[in-house]
């Protein structure tokens, strides 16, 4: 993800809706409003009428339902009646101008609210006309408005003012009014990035809504804009209004420093977002030169990320040997793979809740950094077919959960939909995975959520994240190059897999190289050019509730790495304590000055030493029985298979060779 400092760390979402706007995370928490004594009176109407709201409306249409009427009287009189959001302020400064913060009005780039206006102390709105002058990195908009306010009036300016005087900060706190607070201008203080100006420095209290207001002298002419907060003392800082007058006309102008990060690894790419284009424009117009812009820097800023870490990015550099040569890791539940402190790359994300379904469904969720992870088991009375292709239906299961709520007043209220995607499209990974790519919108947060869905027999595994609705661009590069790094083992019953096998345009590359054949009550074999194998019922009793789990993992394969099967397990049953299975699992010669565990396992395999000599053993009430199968005429190969049969209880020696010979009777290994 991208981040500017002067657009998304000052412009987060309104996540809630309700209660203090966290639109301004720079003007501090919800607070009581003043009106300062010691203006003088006369002059308080000239700042009314100066000063507007800066609003959006509310949506009309809302796509999500719930389990029960919304309790909207649990909100304020005020809040609840309002057709608009408050999220800002803005001033007049004469001939049809207007300036409010830049980051206030990029709260309308890409909102599903719909674009900004004004509103006077009588509720009167005005649309946004043309974008005159704008500055990212100095956080102020010049505007016009398509109708004039009448009576509107521009405040007197001094653009130089004197240090330590009374100043007062105005702004339509939470569309409550203007509410004027005072102060005292303190100090100045150069900006972060070059010391290129110098913001001001306030002690006047600054409640949400106040961003983008004016910042008025001791006689009430403007010196400044309010625009965001310390974050280690109780002062608030201004732009000089003299910066907004002398920048030049009909020009927008971005040079502000960002850092662009993947939940991956702690690398960061710093780097300057310099662009600018020509002014005026309409609002749309002007939101799209500047996501355009926005939008193909976040693009190169991913590329030299990924550039700058190329030679260590798994499954690349000595940090990702380890994962490359462990076994898989039979886990329907999907992880991410990060690297560590230490350099290594492993598995990270885990199961945190788990939720059931009607007919064996269930949901699990868990997380990975800013990402969500799921897997959703499809429950048998639900379609195959129509389950992998509706994402509304797949998306209500998810809300059977009671995972999404909307908080109102003191009030958590289930949703029971989310509707339908507003966008729906197919991302194939590095690995030629297919992720069915939605978003869905929460228009009462002005957010989206961002799902990527991978079909897998037994259901679906998904990586999600919550951003405001402006994000989506930046999001899906994240989640583009994060599904690469996506651990996940393929499972289901062979009645689900005849169901997913039948569905072509659902598997990955790497399965449709592989050929799974069964006939309940007679045969099961499994084909792909690196092993195959065949039993019958003699083995184990071939059933529609056989559990096969094929264990992808990525490993080396002639010096490149590969995402490909590596076990193959089948149990009897579904059931959890029934480990009767017969396993088949791949094995390559370890590098030097990998784990001894490792060294010490390929030692046991080529040497055909216990537990790997074909006598059986039993552990924990189970009966096991292991043998390596080697590629034919190769003497010294560097890659092995084994064969496994395990069965509850007790059960003789010639009884368990005899199931290991039959499952190894038509067992053929290719690579070597």
């Amino acid at each position: 993800m991208y981040v500017l400092p002067l657009i998304l760390r000052k412009a987060a979402s309104r996540t809630a809706a309700f209660g203090c706007l966290i639109l301004l995370v720079l003007v501090g928490p919800c607070g009581a409003t003043a009106q300062a004594a010691s203006l003088d009176p006369a002059v308080l109407p000239k700042i009314q009428a100066a000063t507007f709201e800066v609003v959006a409306a509310k949506p009309v249409d809302d796509p999500l339902t719930y389990e029960k009427p919304l309790p909207l009287e649990l909100l304020p009189y005020q809040e609840r009646t309002d057709k608009y959001y408050s999220i800002g302020t803005a001033f007049a400064i004469g001939n049809n101008r207007y300036v409010t913060a830049a980051h206030v009005l990029q709260v309308g780039n890409g909102s599903l609210w719909g674009e900004p206006a004004l509103r006077d102390v009588s509720g009167h709105v005005y649309a946004i006309d043309k974008i005159e002058k704008f500055s990212l990195q100095q956080d102020f908009v010049v505007f016009s408005l398509a109708t004039q306010p009448a009576g509107a009036t521009a405040l007197e300016i001094d653009a130089k003012p004197a240090l330590n005087q009374v100043v007062y900060a105005v702004g339509n706190a939470l569309g409550t009014g203007v509410v004027i607070r005072d102060g005292l201008y303190t100090s100045d203080t150069p900006e972060d990035q070059d010391g290129r100006w110098k913001w001001m420095r306030f002690s006047a209290a600054a409640s949400p809504g106040n961003s983008g207001g004016p910042l008025l002298d001791k006689d009430g002419k403007l010196i400044g804009i309010v625009l965001m907060k310390s974050q280690n003392e109780n002062l608030n800082y201004a732009l000089p209004i003299s910066m907004v007058l002398n920048a030049p006309d009909g020009q927008a102008v971005m040079d502000a420093r960002g850092a662009y990060q993947l939940d991956i690894f702690d690398t960061t790419q710093n780097g300057t977002f310099k662009a600018q284009f020509a002014l005026p424009l309409s609002l749309g117009d002007f939101y799209r030169n500047f996501q355009t812009r926005f939008n193909d820097y976040s693009d190169e800023q991913l590329k030299a990320l990924l550039a700058k870490t190329s030679a260590d990015l798994f499954p690349k550099g000595e940090g990702s040997a380890r994962l490359l040569y462990q076994q898989a890791q039979l886990n329907n539940f999907p992880t991410l793979i990060v690297r560590g402190s230490n350099g290594e790359w492993a598995r990270a994300g885990g199961r945190s809740q788990h939720f059931d379904l009607d007919g064996n469904g269930y949901v699990d969720t868990g997380a990975a950094g800013r990402n969500g992870l799921i897997h959703l088991r499809r429950p048998d009375g639900v379609d195959p077919a129509k389950f992998y292709a509706d994402a509304k239906l797949r998306m209500d299961l998810l809300a059977r959960t009671g995972m999404f709520q909307r908080e109102v007043g003191n009030e958590k209220v289930k949703i029971t939909s989310l509707g339908h995607p507003t966008s729906e499209s197919t991302h194939i990974d590095r690995w030629q995975r297919p992720w069915h790519v939605e978003v869905w919108p929460l228009p009462y947060a002005n957010a989206v959520g961002v799902l990527y869905v991978l079909p897998v027999p037994d259901g679906s595994v998904m990586l999600s994240r919550l951003v405001p609705a402006a994000s989506v661009h930046d999001t899906r590069l994240d989640l583009d190059e994060l599904s690469n790094f996506v651990y996940l083992t393929y499972e289901g019953t062979l009645a689900q897999w005849k169901a997913f096998l039948a569905e072509p345009a659902l598997q990955p590359a790497a399965l449709k190289s592989i050929h799974i054949d069964f006939d309940y009550g007679h045969r099961f074999s499994y084909a792909s050019s690196r092993v195959a194998f065949s039993y019958t019922n003699d083995v184990q009793p071939i059933t529609p509730d056989n559990m096969l789990w094929l264990g992808f993992r990525f490993f080396p394969d002639n010096g490149q790495p590969v995402w490909d099967v590596s076990d193959i397990d089948i149990w009897k049953t579904t059931a959890s304590d029934d480990h009767n299975n017969v396993n088949i699992q791949r094995y390559a010669t370890p590098p030097a000055g990998l784990d001894d565990d490792l060294t010490s396992r390929w030692q046991k395999l080529s040497q055909r030493q216990y537990p790997y000599n074909g006598v059986a053993r039993q552990e924990d009430d189970l009966m096991k029985i292991d043998a390596v199968v080697a590629p034919a005429g190769v003497n010294a190969p560097s890659i092995v298979y084994t064969a496994f049969y395990g069965i509850e209880g007790t059960h003789p020696q010639a009884e368990m060779k005899s199931k290991l010979d039959l499952l190894m009777k038509d067992m053929r290994v290719m690579e070597h």
